[in-house]
């Protein structure tokens, strides 16, 4: 062994003290044996560490402590009675044997049971399976479907035998006598009843006329109570379209049948009272809204008639009714024929004068007339005086313009020169050649320019 662990290339020559070289198969082989052989089962606490769930079924994992781990294994078999989820940080307590893996030379430990730290499998197991089937909303109240009033129809899944079902026939015989009750029989303990609670609440769902299902056992264990706890019967009953009372055990026994349900009674007794209502009270309940009802309608009836009453003592004859109408009728015809004598009145006065004001029209025209000649003569004067003033004003511009006229310069021997229709004034207006107009007073000469002296 030490030539091995030293790399020598050649093995070591058999002599008669050699020692005996062992290959790696047969020293893990007397390792498993040893090992196996020294250690009984073996109770281990610790912490879950990198847990898998194979495929398989099998568990794979470690448990560990503040300074060392070992791994583990728990095979399907093992594994499949566990009534809770392991997982990883949880602390527990196994038992099993210590083993070696041949191939390897591994050494872990065959888990055969395990055990939560603090509260035990079941409990473990029944807050993780509250925890999920909240976090899906089986519990939400907006689920939860309403009990009927009086049902006619009452189907109880549990046990057909015990105590449990005879105190819900009794209980609910008492209360009612004309309620249906059909017992849809079911275990309800052991590893079986899961199944045959679920069964039995699809049984008693497919019944058409069941207004209610009530499903529940006595009280146990929480060995006992299991079969409440699974969570195929939880989600049957959140399944069932018929409303659901879970009746399981004592007061204090809650199972997640209670939570899914759409009540939860603390007793089988008690859902079977929360779901028929007592006849008996039921009657004095009727007897006391009919006397109610009785007395409220004669009261009713009292207060009509002294409404009656009153309304005769207001109502008229109609003939005495009609007769102040007529009255009435002829008064307004008396006031009415006043208003009109007096409206006529009124007017004829109006009339009369607007009459009296009105003037002869023969004699208006003559006026006017006179009026009209009177205005013609004073135009005709005007018109007069304005002309011969007119004529005056004519005259002395006449007269005036006439003296200033180039004509009269003419007559006293003066001419005008114009060339070209324009009047000459200067010499140097003109040159040789140009010809020009001389106006005398009587006459005109035209000549031809010969000489210009300027």
């Amino acid at each position: 062994m030490s030539q091995m662990q030293f790399g020598l290339d050649q093995p070591p020559v058999k002599t008669k003290n050699s020692p005996k070289v062992l290959s790696v198969s047969q020293i893990n082989r007397l390792i498993k044996n040893q090992l196996e052989g020294e250690f009984s089962p073996v109770w281990l606490q610790g912490e879950l560490s990198n847990f898998k769930a194979h495929t398989s079924g099998h568990f794979y994992f470690s448990l560990k402590d503040s300074n060392a781990q070992i791994s583990a294994v728990m095979f399907r078999g093992q594994n499949s009675k566990l009534k809770f989820k392991p997982a990883v940080g949880m602390e527990v307590i196994v038992r099993g044997r210590i083993t070696v893996y041949e191939p390897r030379g591994n050494y872990q430990m065959l888990v055969e049971t395990m055990e939560p730290v603090g509260a035990g499998a079941l409990q473990q197991a029944f807050e993780q399976l509250k925890t999920k089937l909240r976090s899906e909303g089986l519990f939400d109240k907006k689920h939860k479907k309403a009990l009927p009033v009086l049902p006619k129809h009452i189907a109880l899944v549990t046990a057909p035998t015990g105590a449990a079902v005879q105190d819900m026939l009794n209980v609910l015989g008492r209360r009612s006598q004309s309620v249906n009750i059909t017992v849809v029989p079911c275990l309800v303990q052991g590893e079986a009843a899961p199944a045959s609670i679920v069964s039995a609440l699809v049984k008693a769902n497919q019944i058409k006329d069941v207004d209610v299902i009530i499903v529940g056992r006595g009280g146990g264990s929480m060995e006992d109570l299991w079969g409440f706890n699974s969570e195929l019967v939880a989600r049957a009953i959140y399944a069932c379209e018929k409303p659901v009372i879970s009746a399981v055990g004592h007061e204090i026994d809650f199972t997640i049948s209670d939570f899914v349900s759409d009540l939860r009674a603390p007793t089988p007794s008690a859902a079977a009272e929360l779901v028929v209502e007592n006849t008996e009270n039921l009657v004095e309940t009727l007897e006391s809204y009919s006397h109610r009802l009785t007395r409220a309608f004669n009261v009713k009836i009292e207060s009509l008639k002294q409404q009656v009453t009153g309304l005769e003592k207001r109502l008229v004859d109609p003939r005495r009714y009609l007769q102040d109408l007529t009255f009435r009728l002829d008064e307004l015809m008396t006031r009415l024929e006043n208003a009109s004598l007096n409206k006529i009145k009124q007017a004829k006065l109006k009339v009369q004068a607007l009459e009296g004001a009105l003037k002869d029209p023969k004699s208006i025209i003559k006026q006017k007339k006179s009026e009209l000649e009177m205005l013609q003569q004073k135009l005709t004067q005007s018109l007069k005086t304005k002309i011969e003033q007119l004529r005056l004003k004519l005259n002395t511009v006449t007269v005036a313009m006439d003296s200033m006229s180039p004509l009269k310069v003419v007559e006293r021997g003066y001419s005008i020169t114009t060339a070209n229709n324009k009047v000459i004034k200067k010499s140097s207006q003109l040159k040789k050649g140009d010809e020009i107009n001389i106006k005398l007073a009587k006459g005109e000469v035209l000549a031809t320019v010969e000489k210009v002296i300027k």
